[in-house]
Parts: structure tokens; C-alpha cells; sequence
């Protein structure tokens, strides 16, 4: 029981601690201030505002939602040690079990909640455009471009997002040239960040018949999906763009549509083209492909403020096809390692299968841990 009653204490130290950073009741007062102010019937006159007040209520709401329960539940395991005590034999037993069970979990939580404070970025909570694109390789880095993509449509999907390919195209044989996805839901951006970059597979090709061991790549491309209210303005005049339309087609060449309803949007000054395929209509295909573009400029326009940033702090920027982050070995031995934090694991099935959240925190906590600064 001792060693229970100082995780115990200590965690209660910690989430208290954390309050006193997030300056928790100023939080509260914002809140009912926030509410107040959603219950005037002119707000939704300015419907972007209404919808922008009432994202930063519901996320006020569970953040202090979050740590006032996390509290609650480290006192009212305090008030079960303290009759633990106050018993003997094998009920103490039986009380000190269940304490260790509950404390496990509240321990965790804190874990997944002191994450989620690192999400403080300006496009963290946004939803994001994630791109994937096979390497040299032919036909191995096609299906491993194809594998990623099912690693991130599994994860989106056990998180609860509005997960959805926006563009696609096939491979000659296998598996994905390139794709593009949307995941709409919030802090989707925050956490997907740490997938930027280049992917590395090593396995026996299931297409080589002498069985021989392979290395194949995929690039991965993630931004924020751009909003109207967005602190960066991404403006796109008509005349900056060039609208093709073709018919669209499936997987393996077959045709999905008779008619031209697949868009393909060149932005002029930049170059930038974007392809959406995968809605039924021309108007939907357009608009779908427009969000893309918004959120591409957006992140062109935040890349290169960055870039501007580390050139004045002297820092050289490395970035591009070579930046690679993470290895999934699958043959000799199992192993997916992140060459940034050196996280690993030996559960090769499960990361592919989209439970990759362990890579992803440790990123975050090494973001914190190498001086970036993460507001609430």
C-alpha cells in the first residue's frame, strides 16, 4: 500500500501542477463567459464566428471537464486507500487490487491528457489532408504506398474521424502511385504531423518469386485542412486557375462513372495541381478538390514562414524526399522503429493495422522535450 499511496500522491501532484499552468479557473470564468455570449440570437448573423465560438466552448468544456475528473478520481482513490487501511486480510487485499487497477488507468489518462497540451498549435485541432506517394520501386514501393494508406484509414477510423480518400491513383500492377485522404475531426493535424516525412519498408516481396528480401519507400505529406477562419488568408483568384475535368476511374483502371465528373484544378502561379475523383458529382468533385487546394497553399505559405524563421535563427532546414522518419522491418526480424525518438516496437501487425498513437505521443513529448513550446 505505501507504494500505491505515493503514485497516487504523486500523480494528484501532477495533475494539480498542470492545473495551476492552465490557470484552470481563469478557464472556467472564459467559459461561462463563452456561453453567455452563445445564447445571443444575433450570432449566428456571422456564421464562421458562431462556428469558431462554439468549437473553443465544447473545447473548453472537456479540457476542464478532463483534469477537474482526473482530480476527482485521484481523491476518491485516496479515500479508498485510506479504508483500505483501515481493513485487514483479504479484503485489504481485494481493496489494494482494485486500487492499483483504477490508479494504472487514471495514469494513463494523464498521459493521453498532458499529450493533448502539447496540441496548441494555431492548425493543431484542424482536420488534415494526408498524402501519400510511392518511392522508386516499382511495383514493391506501389503496395507499400497502399499499406500506408490502410494504416492511416484504420487509425482515422478508430479515432472516430470522418475518413476519406479524395484522390487516388492506381498502380500498374499493385497497390497506390499516389493518394490523398481527408481526416475531419478535431486535433487530426496536431497529431498527424509527426507521419511527415519518408517511410521506410524492408520485407520478403510477395512480388519477387525468388522470395528474395526487398527495401521500399513512400513519402508522406500531411496539412491542415484550411478554414475560412484561419489566421493565415489563402486567397485564389479565378484567373489563377485552370479547370480540367475527366472521367473518373477505380482501382485497377475500371471505369466508376460514365459521364466527366473527376476534376483536376491547376493553380497557375504556383503550379500546384490537385485531382479529386471520388464523389459522384462535378460540383462535389470540384469543391472537394478547391478545400484540397486551399490546404496546400496554407501549407506552403506556413512552410515557408518557417523556413524564414530558421534561416534567421541559422538552423538549416532539412526537409524533402531524404527526411526519413520512421522503419518497418518485417523480415529478418519484426521491428518498427522512429528514427527521431527512437521509439520502437515489435508488434509490426498492430502499427499496420493503425495503433500507432505510442509513435505519435513520443514525438510530441520530444517536440516539448527539444525546447518547442506548446500552448494550452
Amino acid at each position: 500500500m505505501d507504494e500505491l499511496r505515493q503514485r497516487l500522491a504523486g500523480l494528484l501532484d501532477r495533475v494539480r501542477d498542470v492545473q495551476l499552468r492552465l490557470d484552470l479557473p481563469e478557464r472556467e470564468r472564459e467559459l461561462a463567459r463563452l456561453r453567455e455570449r452563445s445564447a445571443d440570437p444575433g450570432l449566428w448573423n456571422d456564421p464562421e464566428g458562431a462556428q469558431e465560438l462554439m468549437r473553443r466552448v465544447a473545447r473548453l468544456e472537456r479540457q476542464i471537464e478532463a483534469w477537474r475528473g482526473l482530480e476527482r478520481g485521484a481523491a476518491d482513490l485516496g479515500e479508498l486507500a485510506a479504508l483500505a487501511d483501515a481493513t485487514e486480510g483479504e479484503e485489504r487485499d481485494a481493496l489494494a487490487a482494485d486500487i492499483a487497477r483504477e490508479l494504472g488507468t487514471l495514469e494513463a489518462r494523464f498521459g493521453e491528457l498532458e499529450v493533448a497540451l502539447i496540441l496548441g498549435g494555431p492548425y493543431d485541432d484542424h482536420g488534415a489532408l494526408l498524402a501519400i506517394h510511392a518511392g522508386a520501386g516499382g511495383t514493391e514501393a506501389q503496395d507499400w504506398a497502399e499499406m500506408l494508406l490502410r494504416m492511416y484509414l484504420r487509425w482515422g477510423e478508430r479515432r472516430g474521424y470522418d475518413a476519406r480518400v479524395v484522390s487516388i491513383s492506381p498502380g500498374e500492377e499493385a497497390g497506390l502511385k499516389s493518394v490523398s485522404l481527408r481526416l475531419g475531426g478535431e486535433d487530426a493535424y496536431g497529431l498527424l504531423r509527426s507521419e511527415r516525412g519518408v517511410h521506410r519498408l524492408v520485407r520478403i516481396s510477395p512480388f519477387d518469386a525468388s522470395k528474395s528480401r526487398h527495401t521500399s519507400f513512400a513519402l508522406v505529406e500531411v496539412m491542415p485542412e484550411a478554414r475560412e477562419s484561419d489566421a493565415i488568408e489563402v486567397e485564389i483568384r479565378p484567373e489563377d486557375l485552370r479547370v480540367d475535368t475527366y472521367r473518373a476511374s477505380g482501382h485497377g483502371g475500371q471505369n466508376v462513372q460514365k459521364n466527366d465528373t473527376a476534376v483536376r484544378i491547376t493553380h497557375l502561379p504556383t503550379g500546384m495541381v490537385v485531382t479529386c475523383q471520388n464523389e459522384r458529382s462535378q460540383l462535389r468533385n470540384r469543391e472537394s478538390a478547391m478545400q484540397v487546394l486551399r490546404s496546400r497553399l496554407l501549407e506552403r505559405e506556413l512552410e515557408q514562414r518557417e523556413a524564414e524563421m530558421a534561416e534567421l535563427k541559422g538552423v538549416h532546414v532539412a526537409a524533402g524526399w531524404g527526411n526519413q522518419i520512421r522503419s518497418y522491418v518485417l523480415h529478418p526480424y519484426r521491428m518498427v522503429k522512429d528514427l527521431r525518438t527512437g521509439h520502437e516496437t515489435s508488434d509490426t501487425g498492430a502499427v499496420l493495422d493503425g495503433e500507432f498513437d505510442d509513435f505519435v505521443y513520443a514525438w510530441l513529448r520530444s517536440r516539448v522535450g527539444a525546447g518547442s513550446e506548446a500552448a494550452p
